[in-house]
C-alpha cells in the first residue's frame, strides 16, 4: 500500500490553465439546439472561459461572398450567422478565441478541402482581398462587442498548417506570408488585439523555431505561440467506423508541453504566452478510447501537472456534435467530446467537474493524485488509476494521512470508473443501439453519474486517515468539509422512535 502525508501547509498554487479554452467541432455547428445544449450543460458544470473552433470563414457561416457589381466581382460582407453564433457563447459566459480559417472558396486560390462539410484549405487568390476581409471582420466584432471585450479574444491565424490536409503543400513559407498580412491586418484594427499562431500539430516543432525566428526579421506582430498536442499512435486498424490507435504514456504529452516551451525561450521571443489550442489522446473523431473511462483517467494526469508548462491548453472537444467525418453514425462513435449526444456526460466530463472542484492551495502532487485546499479550509483530492493493459484486475490501495483544522467532518467521494458514471459499457449491454428509444437514452444517463459514498468522521490528533482503493481506470474525487452540527437545535428529536432506526 502506498502511504501519503500530506503537509498541512502548500509551497503551490495550483493553476488551473486546462479552463481557460475548450475546442469545439466547426463554428457553423452552434446553430444546432443540441451543440447549445451541451455546452450551456458544460458551463454549468465546469465554467470555461474560451472556445475555439474550426470554419470561421468557411462558406457555412456565411461571411465572404462575392456579387458582380458593374461588370466587377467585389467583396460582399455578412455576419447574420456569426453574430448568432457568438452571442450565444456570450450569453453562456464563454468568449471565443477566434481561428481565422479555412478559405472562402470565393476566395480561394484552389478547389482542395478538408472535412466532410469541406474548409478549403488553399491560400488567398488575392492576399489584398484576404487583408480586408480580415479587417472587415475584426472591425464588425468591435463595433458589435465593444473594443474592451474584443481585445480580450486571441486571434489565431490558421489551422495546422504544418499538415497537407490543412494547408496546401504544407507551404511553410506560404503560411508565413499568410500570418505575417493576417497578423497585419488583425493589429491595423487595433494594436491591443492579440494575434498568434503557427497552430501547427506535434511532430513539426521546427516549425515553432522558424516562425518566431521569421516574425523577429520582418518585425511581424505575435503576442502568443499555439500548437497542438496528441498521443496516439498511428492507427494499428481502420475501419469504416472506427480507427483503432495504441496511445503513448501521458508523460509524453507533457514533454510535448515542455519541449516546445523550451524553444520559445530560446527564441527571440522568450516570454511569449504559450497555448496548446487542441489536446486529447487520439486525433481520431472515431476512436472508441474517447468514451471510455481509460481516457479520463489519462486526461487526469495531463489535468493536474499541464498547467505547469503552458498557458491554456484546449481539450478537443466539448460535444460530440461533430462533424469532420460525416454525421456520427451512432450514439457512442468515438467522438471527441466531454459529453456524448443526448447530452450524456462520459467518464472524461466527470474528471473536468473533478478538478474543478479542487482548491487553489497545492499540498501535495504525484503522477497519481492531486490534494489541495479551499480558501474555506476544506480539502479537496483527485486521485486516478490509469491502467492500459487489458485485463482484469489492477486494483490499487493508498492510504492518505491528511492534516485539517476541524475535529468533525464530512466526506463525500464521487467516484467513475469501468463500472460507474461510464455509459458506454451500459450501452454495451444493451446491444449498442445506433439511434436509442427516448428510454434508452433516459437509462443511459442515469447510469452515466458518478458513483457517490458519504461518511462522517472525527480527525485523530487533527489528522484524517483516508484508506482508498482504486480500481481500474478510475477516477475519484474525495472532498472533506467541516462539520456544522445542529443536531442539538431540533426539539424532541429522536430517531429510536421511528420504525427500523435507532439514535
Amino acid at each position: 500500500m502506498k502511504v501519503v502525508n500530506v503537509p498541512s501547509n502548500g509551497r503551490a498554487q495550483f493553476k488551473k490553465n486546462w479552463k481557460f479554452c475548450v475546442g469545439t467541432g466547426r463554428l457553423g455547428l452552434a446553430l444546432q439546439k443540441e451543440y447549445l445544449d451541451h455546452l450551456k450543460l458544460v458551463q454549468e458544470k465546469i465554467g470555461f472561459q474560451y472556445i475555439r473552433g474550426h470554419g470561421l470563414l468557411s462558406d457555412e457561416v456565411g461571411i465572404y461572398r462575392e456579387v458582380e457589381i458593374d461588370g466587377e466581382m467585389k467583396p460582399f460582407y455578412n455576419f447574420t450567422y456569426i453574430d448568432r453564433i457568438l452571442d450565444s457563447y456570450l450569453d453562456l459566459n464563454i468568449r471565443p478565441f477566434i481561428e481565422l480559417g479555412f478559405m472562402p472558396s470565393a476566395l480561394a486560390s484552389g478547389e482542395q478541402t478538408v472535412f466532410y462539410w469541406k474548409g478549403n484549405v488553399t491560400p488567398p487568390k488575392d492576399y489584398n482581398k484576404w487583408r480586408d476581409l480580415i479587417i472587415a471582420v475584426v472591425f464588425h466584432f468591435i463595433e458589435r462587442y465593444g473594443i474592451e471585450e474584443v481585445r480580450t479574444w486571441p486571434f489565431e491565424v490558421w489551422n495546422e498548417p504544418n499538415l497537407v490536409n490543412f494547408w496546401k503543400g504544407a507551404n511553410k513559407q506560404e503560411y508565413f506570408k499568410l500570418y505575417e498580412v493576417t497578423a497585419r491586418a488583425v493589429k491595423s484594427v487595433d494594436p491591443h488585439l492579440q494575434v498568434g499562431g503557427p497552430a501547427i500539430c506535434g511532430g513539426s516543432d521546427e516549425w515553432i523555431a522558424d516562425f518566431l525566428q521569421f516574425c523577429a526579421e520582418r518585425e511581424v506582430p505575435v503576442d502568443f505561440v499555439s500548437r497542438h498536442a496528441y498521443t496516439s499512435k498511428r492507427p494499428h486498424k481502420k475501419t469504416f467506423e472506427y480507427y483503432y490507435q495504441e496511445l503513448e504514456p501521458p508523460e509524453d504529452m507533457l514533454e510535448q508541453f515542455k519541449t516546445v516551451r523550451a524553444l520559445i525561450r530560446q527564441s527571440p521571443f522568450p516570454h511569449l504566452p504559450f497555448h496548446i489550442t487542441e489536446y486529447n489522446t487520439s486525433y481520431s473523431p472515431i476512436n472508441p478510447i474517447h468514451d471510455t473511462a481509460l481516457n479520463a483517467a489519462y486526461i487526469a494526469r495531463i489535468l493536474s501537472e499541464g498547467g505547469d508548462y503552458v498557458d491554456s491548453f484546449s481539450y478537443w472537444t466539448f460535444s460530440d456534435v461533430f462533424e469532420e467525418m460525416d454525421v456520427p453514425k451512432a450514439l457512442f462513435h468515438g467522438g471527441f467530446g466531454l459529453v456524448a449526444l443526448h447530452s450524456i456526460p462520459k467518464p472524461t466530463f466527470h474528471a473536468f467537474t473533478f478538478f474543478n472542484a479542487l482548491g487553489e492551495e497545492l499540498l501535495y502532487r504525484d503522477s497519481e493524485m492531486i490534494v489541495t485546499r479551499r480558501k474555506d479550509g476544506s480539502i479537496a483530492v483527485v486521485l486516478w488509476n490509469l491502467v492500459m493493459e487489458k485485463g482484469e484486475g489492477f486494483t490499487k490501495e493508498v492510504q492518505l494521512d491528511i492534516p485539517v483544522p476541524f475535529s468533525d467532518v464530512f466526506i463525500k467521494r464521487q467516484t467513475v470508473n469501468e463500472k460507474y458514471g461510464n455509459p458506454w459499457v451500459v450501452w454495451k449491454q444493451m446491444g449498442r443501439p445506433r439511434f436509442p428509444s427516448r428510454q434508452a437514452v433516459e437509462t443511459l444517463r442515469q447510469v452515466a453519474q458518478p458513483h457517490v459514498t458519504t461518511e462522517q468522521r472525527k480527525t485523530t490528533d487533527g489528522i484524517i486517515r483516508l484508506p482508498i482503493v482504486l480500481t481500474k481506470n478510475e477516477v475519484t474525487l474525495i472532498e472533506i468539509e467541516q462539520i456544522h452540527d445542529e443536531t442539538s437545535t431540533y426539539v424532541g428529536l429522536d430517531d429510536s422512535e421511528m420504525t427500523s432506526y435507532s439514535s
